[in-house]
């Protein structure tokens, strides 16, 4: 694609009219694929950071009969591989006088929605200067509940997101790591007023809040490395489609079953109606 020699990625696909991670996928002539190759072709476009195993699940969702070994194979034969991590710029600041709360969520058996919500913040690159994303999800379902995008990295950023989760339901636990926005008193006052448990992560032991880590870099990998942002208004724009629309929607989870987080989310609720039926 020359126009992408000269223009940046996401004018070209907009241009164009296409997603922006076609602009990532290898050129590879259509006509010489046979339907099953062109099938997984399709699949890596849309979704170039998918392994193996979850273009497999995607290609059975779109009525294929297919293995993970001869996905495996047509993908080494196509050369298609994930788009390469990057390393990322920590913004947690743990140095503060504020209270700190153990972690109540290690070798916790997490059985329904909204036991266990996780929280994290990461930044976004714009065409000048960064902007701050906070989130939280639900570990049982992977669903969204809140979000903001902000220009700062301070008290409003987490507390906005919290708020707006908040409308939507309450969580019996809130994990998160040290950092100062989630420790800070308007932060916990308003978990303590919905009768929120806090728990929180040690200091220098991210594993200890895995599921916001990789949902940080399932976003890093799938939006934001894939995407340019001009400014502020772009970049939360684009963000809120694949947050609320694609991510919630449309990305599957191996955790789920490869379902997406609202389809396995109403699968669980369906489940317990019927239970309770008989």
């Amino acid at each position: 694609m020359h126009l992408a020699q000269d223009y940046p990625l996401a004018v070209v696909a907009r241009v164009l009219g296409c997603p922006r991670s076609t602009v990532y996928a290898p050129v590879i002539p259509r006509a010489d694929l046979n339907p099953l190759k062109t099938a997984v072709l399709d699949v890596v476009t849309e979704w170039p950071t998918y392994g193996y195993r979850r273009v497999t699940a995607e290609l059975r969702r779109r009525g294929w009969r297919v293995g993970h070994n001869r996905v495996q194979r047509l993908m080494r034969t196509l050369g298609l591989a994930h788009v390469p991590r990057r390393r990322e710029v920590r913004t947690t600041d743990s140095a503060h006088a504020f209270p700190r709360y153990p972690n109540r969520v290690t070798g916790l058996w997490v059985i329904r929605p909204d036991q266990v919500w996780v929280g994290d913040i990461t930044y976004i690159r714009l065409l000048t200067g960064f902007v701050y994303l906070a989130v939280l999800m639900d570990v049982f379902t992977r669903a969204i509940r809140g979000w903001h995008l902000g220009r700062y990295l301070d008290q409003s950023l987490t507390l906005t997101a919290l708020r707006r989760a908040l409308v939507q339901a309450t969580p019996t636990i809130h994990h998160s790591d040290q950092g100062v926005q989630y420790a800070a008193t308007a932060y916990v006052d308003l978990l303590t007023l919905h009768h929120v448990a806090i728990s929180m992560a040690e200091v220098g032991e991210p594993t200890q809040n895995g599921y916001a880590e990789r949902l940080m870099r399932t976003i890093k990998e799938e939006e934001v490395e894939l995407s340019e942002y001009h400014d502020y208004a772009d970049a939360y724009r684009q963000m809120g489609r694949f947050l609320d629309q694609v991510y919630m929607h449309k990305r599957i989870h191996s955790a789920l079953g490869y379902l997406t987080p609202v389809e396995f989310e109403l699968q669980w609720l369906r489940q317990q109606t019927e239970s309770w039926r008989f």
